[in-house]
């Protein structure tokens, strides 16, 4: 079978999402400035939700508008979508905000830095090194509440995946899938690389703000002893702010 040529469509394209959401998709593939217009249609449509949207879901390459079939319909969302779009010509977007995580890569933290490093020729302090200069554009959020899918993960330590994966990775382990990086919010199954840990926690129902991140900010991983590590995990479960 031919694979698929990589390609950001004139217009977009319209298909249902179950029977209460509709896919609204720009590019068949990862491209930041395809992201950057996800962004501005979720960012103006926020601004005055459509009447009977409940929610927006903005991805690597589309959004997700869920509906209330009782109120509305793609009939009627479709022209107010393509509106919106057409629309945005020139408008500025909202600066990134510039989160930075603390991240231990101690090897208890880290199974599988080693391997990570075997597998692109480097030591493990080098692929600390490489994970921790970019600052990384975070896509999307998904799989689990709060889970941040990086974008700019750095050839040098792209790695596949496990080929059985955990049934429980805990929280704050921060992994590597091929050419992606992320951190896992809360315990849970998992088949991605495990570098490190990060103590701050990225998803707490008991917050104003349970998830931490958001789509369109930028993150910086900085490294950190285990020691510092400890302290920032004792304070973070005693509910003060980590930073």
């Amino acid at each position: 079978m031919a694979e698929a040529t990589e390609q950001i469509y004139n217009n977009p394209v319209f298909r249902p999402a179950g029977d209460r959401g509709l896919l609204m998709e720009f590019a068949n593939f990862i491209d930041p400035e395809v992201n950057t217009r996800i962004r501005a249609v979720a960012g103006r449509l926020a601004q005055e939700m459509p009447r009977g949207v409940e929610e927006i879901i903005p991805t690597y390459c589309s959004l997700v508008l869920i509906y209330d079939p009782l109120i509305t319909d793609p009939d009627t969302l479709i022209p107010l979508l393509e509106q919106t779009n057409a629309g945005l010509a020139g408008m500025p977007l909202p600066e990134p905000e510039v989160v930075e995580l603390p991240v231990c890569y101690h090897e208890s933290f880290g199974p599988d830095l080693a391997h990570v490093a075997e597998v692109n020729g480097l030591t493990p302090q080098e692929v600390v090194a490489v994970h921790t200069a970019p600052l990384y554009p975070i896509y999307m959020i998904g799989f689990t509440p709060g889970f941040p899918y990086l974008g700019g993960l750095s050839e040098k330590i792209h790695t596949p995946r496990l080929s059985t994966p955990r049934t429980r990775v805990p929280a704050g382990s921060v992994g590597i899938a091929n050419n992606q990086t992320g951190i896992y919010p809360i315990d849970s199954p998992g088949g991605w690389q495990l570098i490190g840990r990060c103590p701050v926690k990225l998803f707490d129902p008991r917050r104003e703000n349970p998830i931490l991140l958001k789509a369109g900010d930028r993150l910086r991983f900085k490294p950190i002893t285990l020691d510092e590590f400890r302290r920032m995990a004792d304070a973070a479960r005693a509910g003060e702010a980590v930073e």
